[in-house]
This record gives structure tokens, sequence and C-alpha cells, in this order.
């Protein structure tokens, strides 16, 4: 089981356009192996943070033939990321400005994209406004277009109000809720994730979010369809593109996916076998697809 602040990087903040302090961990390669590489930037999901993606960027950080540097952010109101006063700010065009931010504040000229989830809508965002920014792009069980469906089990699962009194049964819960779409998983899998979902106040795992951020999905309309990004995923169809999809996935239809191939035929699909909506991408065989896509890239 990965310790999820073991170290391994840097903690680094900046500021956004309109002045919140937002949170990054910045994994840097030693020696020089990497710098004529292109860095890695890693979105997380609606209520996660940039713990989802540590074992990974361990990985991709300490590669023997390919290390690069790796960048994960917390975004707006997630994680060690401020909460903004304003909650009509958790929007994935506002998000997209705080990535841009992050870009600019770090150095960031070009780079490879992973987006699950909401980083995966922000990333389609970026392509259309500002595709000097991107490299290549790695979705991670997210499309053009979502399943009201999968989002309504999102808002309710975030909504059932159950809180866990201590760590074994914030791990119980999160497996009653998501194991039979994550068959893959172990025990010590669900208790990593816990550690990626909540934070420790007093000995008490506390979900690591600001709960307006949830409080919005009860107001979205879902006997209408959700809001397609089709155009702007037609911008990603320049750059080398990769599609991670849970095999159990209630979010991204199959249909979606057959239409994202047919726009971009060179799209790579991995199908991560045992798994629902999203992907852990450091379990089986993701890691080495993932890999394998990176040194592809520069």
């Amino acid at each position: 089981m990965a310790n999820m602040d073991a170290g391994g990087f840097q903690e680094r903040y900046y500021s956004s356009a309109d002045g919140l302090t937002l949170y990054a961990r910045d994994y840097r390669p030693e020696g020089p192996a990497a710098a004529e590489r292109l860095p890695v930037i890693c979105l997380p999901g609606l209520t996660r943070n940039s713990r989802d993606f540590h074992p990974l960027a361990l990985r991709l950080c300490r590669d023997e033939t390919g290390p690069r540097r790796v960048i994960a952010l917390d975004s707006r109101g997630r994680g060690n990321s401020a909460w903004d006063e304003n909650k009509a700010n958790y929007n994935i065009a506002v998000e997209a400005g705080d990535i841009i931010a992050a870009c600019a504040a770090f150095g960031i000229e070009r780079a490879i994209f992973i987006g699950t989830s909401r980083g995966g809508l922000i990333l389609h965002l970026i392509a259309a406004t500002r595709p000097d920014l991107l490299d290549a792009v790695i979705l991670n069980d997210i499309g053009p277009a979502i399943e009201a469906g999968g989002l309504l089990l999102i808002r309710d699962y975030l909504n059932s109000g159950r809180k866990p009194a201590d760590w074994r049964e914030a791990a119980d819960i999160l497996q009653e809720n998501h194991g039979a779409s994550f068959t893959a998983l172990a025990g010590e899998d669900w208790r990593e994730m816990a550690l990626a979902l909540y934070r420790d106040i007093g000995g008490r795992p506390v979900a690591d979010f600001d709960p307006a951020i949830a409080e919005a999905l009860r107001s979205v309309d879902f006997s209408q369809p959700p809001p397609e990004l089709w155009e702007q995923f037609e911008s990603l169809s320049r750059f080398p593109l990769m599609l991670i999809r849970g095999e159990n996935t209630a979010l991204i239809s199959k249909e979606t996916v057959e239409e994202m191939v047919r726009r971009h035929p060179s799209l790579i699909l991995h199908a991560a076998q045992g798994q629902g909506h999203a992907p852990l991408l450091h379990l089986g065989n993701i890691p080495a697809a993932i890999g394998a896509f990176l040194a592809s890239c520069r």
C-alpha cells in the first residue's frame, strides 16, 4: 500500500488569477535525464485531489529509461487548495484558468496532461483555448459526452450523508459503495483509496473537499442530457490522445467511445479491467500502458 504523504515530491503553492492560493505536488527526477522530456501534469476528478496520482507519479518520475517531472494539482476547494467563498467559481471554465495559472507559475510552456473525469473535461476547454500548452493528452474515463445516469450515481454517493468514524470504516464505506464496479481492488486498495479521498482531522477521516461542490449536484436537472463538448473535442484531434475507460464505468458509454474513435482515428483506447469510474491509474497494466504512450511522446 502506498503512503500518500511519504515524500518524493515538493509541495508547491501558487495563486489563481483571482487570488486564491492553490496547491500542487511537484515530483522531480534526480539528475539531468528528464530535462529534455516534457513534464506530465495531472488533473484530478470532481472531489479528488493530487493524492490520487501519488503512486503513478512516483513511478513516472523514477522510471529508469524515461523519467519525467510530474506535477499533480489540487483544484480549488479540494485537498490543500483554498476553498472559494464564491461557490459559483467551482466550474470547469474557472478551473481551466487555474491550470493555465499553474503552468505559468511553474514555468511550463508545454506538457503532457492526464485528466481524470472532471480534469479531462477541463482539458477539452484548454485544447480549445490554449492548445499551445498541450503536447499529448490522456483522458481517464471521460469524454465529450457523459451519461446522466453516471452523474446521478455520483450525486447520490457524495450527498449520502454517511460519515466514517475511523479509517477502517472509511475504507468499508468505499467498498460498499463501489465494490460492485471495482472488482479488481483488494482490501489494501480500499484503504489506499480512503487515504486519497479523506483528510485526517483529529484522528477522524473527513472528506477532503468543499461540501459546496457536492451540494451543487443537487440542483442539476437530470431529466435533461448533460452539456456536450464535441466542438472542444475536435481541438484535441491534433494531439496524440489516449483514453482509459473503466470496464464497469457508468459515466462514458460505448457509443461515445466509438464516436471519439471515429473523430480521432489514432486515439489509443485502454480498458481498465475490473474498474469503474474513475479507474485508479496505478493498478493492473494501466501504468505500463501509460508508460508506452509517454515513450512515444517528447
